[in-house]
């Protein structure tokens, strides 16, 4: 049977299959995925009772609850799964970029260019940094107009207040 096939009857990705067989040599004898039984091009074939052999021992001391979840996993979508030094080099650029945004009272076109040259590094990190920064400056600038509309209707109401006090 073919990995495809193996794939299929235990329900485990693909990656999870090439990494049983890639580490074979680390799990017990019993636990072992099966030796391949012959290759057609590049296609590796198993032996099916050998391979239903394992799938049952397998199941029976490991389990399925992490099946399919194999490779990379998900981070907050901030570079190197939110720590380490990448994203401590990228929060200094993103607040260089936030200065450079409040200082100019918005973005500017070329402005990650700008910073490369002005401060090293690739443009296209500082292309990332100048997105994440500019969602800040929005945000923070909708909250300030958020406060000012505020200021505004507690002025309106002094103002309507002192009109009508005696």
């Amino acid at each position: 049977m073919s990995r495809a096939w193996v794939v299929q009857r235990t329900g485990a990705s693909a990656a999870t299959v090439a990494r049983w067989y890639a580490q074979r040599a680390q799990y017990p004898a019993e636990l072992r995925f099966p030796q391949v039984a012959c290759a057609i091009g590049r296609v590796h074939y198993y032996d099916q009772e050998a391979v239903e052999a394992f799938w049952v021992a397998w199941r029976q001391e490991v389990g399925t609850g992490l099946l399919r979840r194999a490779g990379r996993p998900r981070g907050d979508g901030r570079g190197n799964h939110g720590g380490g030094h990448d994203r401590a080099q990228r929060d200094r650029a993103v607040a260089v970029v936030l200065a450079e945004l409040r200082k100019a009272s918005g973005y500017r076109r070329g402005m990650a260019a700008r910073l490369a040259r002005e401060h090293g590094g690739g443009e296209r990190s500082w292309q990332r940094a100048v997105a994440e920064a500019r969602t800040l400056y929005e945000h923070e600038d909708r909250q300030g107009q958020g406060q000012d509309v505020e200021r505004d209707q507690d002025v309106e109401r002094e103002a309507g207040s002192a009109q009508t006090a005696p």
